[in-house]
């Protein structure tokens, strides 16, 4: 792979002596890294676990993940390991006891998103946006299988955040960057690689960060990050955010033998160059918002939830603990709301174009209710109402490529498909025949 002479003097610029090893490292394979799902366990077990993160591991290989079943589950998220230094700064700098309301604001396709979801308590709220609507709709998906119920997906601008004034305990953002740090991982990346696309993403990054920092509150926790080497988008951009907005670099304790390249000047930042960590390229930045904000600005719902028909009580007894959550209508679709954030939900709902909030539990059609695929996914499901099946692999793909499988001694009416005890979706059985109501968007196509 070879690179643009002005990315090579950059880097030579950065690292100095270290230039050599660093470029010798794009040259070498990329790591393959996955982090658990604390709430859905499975019997694997791994040895390499990433330094900085409780559910992250190393694979000696990479395996196609699209033929594992319970990749599609999510009991594992293929993440970066770089990126799950997030963890670090939530579990420093916050009391993740407390119930935050957190934004994750350019998340997509969501490792960043599911992964807050395992920091945080479930009586927490997680808004996990993106502005582009087809990378909205991955970002739905993965968060459905991630199976957490405390989280709203949106589709929005990060200027349609300002208004939500103090809202936030907590923002991450995960900046649009040149992507200098996944050369590696994508080397036709590098072709697009210019010093006036540099320019271009930090400016980009600088109007962004003032859009949706008003939604910070007093106090609130920022958390920048990038994909990228260059000190336009990182390090400038975090002295712009300190000067500019009065915010107060806060430390990340690390440990030498994990090779992060820390810089501590007038800010704190972290860096991740692959010649020194197990990992692609990787920044981050946190800081503290001090000065004073003005109160939330509330807008009325467009929408108005309605509550369950009476003639479908039972859908209540789809959830494991009925009592934590508020069960309503919003057009036929049934979703159930966590009651402790009812208000905020409200809020959220009111202000911000919604894709998914809380659990779906399905939609009513006539008498009819069909459930939902991430009620299939989710946490909270209670599996005493439905039939269930165990499928063998092949049979686990057949179903994920959306095709017909058969069925033996299950009642008919919904039955929810699992491999190794662990959900898949749902298909119905009819009797002579099945159903396959696993969603179509989300079918495999690799056979």
């Amino acid at each position: 792979m070879s690179f643009p002479q002005p990315f090579i003097s950059q880097m030579q610029d950065i690292l100095g002596d270290e230039a050599s090893a660093f470029f010798d490292a794009l040259q070498a394979d990329s790591p393959t890294s996955i982090r658990l799902n604390p709430a859905k366990p499975t019997s694997i077990s791994f040895e390499n676990r990433v330094a900085w993160s409780n559910h992250g591991y190393y694979l000696r290989e990479r395996p196609t993940f699209t033929l594992d079943p319970l990749f599609h589950a999510g009991t594992y998220y293929v993440q970066e390991a770089a990126s799950m230094f997030v963890e670090r700064a939530i579990n420093q700098l916050l009391d993740t006891k407390e119930d935050l309301n957190v934004l994750d604001l350019c998340a997509a396709p969501g490792g960043k998103s599911t992964h807050l979801l395992s920091l945080l308590p479930e009586s927490s709220l997680l808004v996990s946006n993106e502005i582009i609507r087809s990378r909205a709709n991955i970002l739905y998906e993965n968060i459905c299988k991630w199976g957490y119920p405390n989280a709203i997906v949106t589709n929005n601008a990060p200027k349609d955040f300002a208004h939500m004034r103090g809202f936030f305990d907590v923002i991450l953002v995960d900046a649009p960057c040149s992507g200098e740090g996944m050369f590696r991982k994508y080397p036709d990346s590098v072709s697009e690689w210019s010093e006036n696309n540099v320019t271009l993403c930090a400016e980009r990054q600088r109007e962004i960060l003032a859009d949706v920092l008003l939604a910070l509150k007093q106090g609130g926790l920022l958390i920048y990050s990038t994909c990228t080497y260059n000190r336009k988008e990182n390090e400038d951009n975090a002295r712009w955010l300190k000067d500019e907005f009065k915010l107060q670099p806060e430390r990340i304790v690390t440990q030498k033998e994990w090779g992060i390249a820390e810089v501590e000047e007038d800010i704190f930042g972290y860096h991740f160059y692959p010649h020194k960590t197990k990992s692609e390229g990787f920044f981050l930045s946190a800081f503290i918002k001090g000065e004073e904000v003005n109160s939330k600005l509330i807008k009325h719902s467009n929408q108005q939830a309605k509550n369950l028909p009476k003639e479908f009580p039972h859908l209540k007894r789809l959830i494991r603990d009925e009592s934590l959550y508020h069960f309503s209508m919003f057009g036929n679709k049934v979703k159930a709301l966590p009651l402790n954030k009812a208000s905020d939900y409200r809020l959220v709902e009111s202000n911000l174009y919604i894709l998914h909030s809380g659990i779906e539990l399905g939609e009513i059609k006539g008498r009819d209710f069909i459930p939902s695929p991430c009620l299939a996914l989710s946490t909270q499901l209670s599996k005493t109402i439905y039939s269930t099946i165990n499928v063998n692999l092949d049979t686990a793909l057949t179903y994920l490529r959306c095709d017909a499988i058969s069925v033996r001694n299950v009642e008919k009416g919904f039955v929810l498909v699992c491999h190794n005890n662990t959900p898949l979706g749902w298909l119905k059985n009819i009797g002579n025949r099945t159903n396959n109501l696993y969603p179509n968007e989300w079918r495999i196509r690799m056979r």
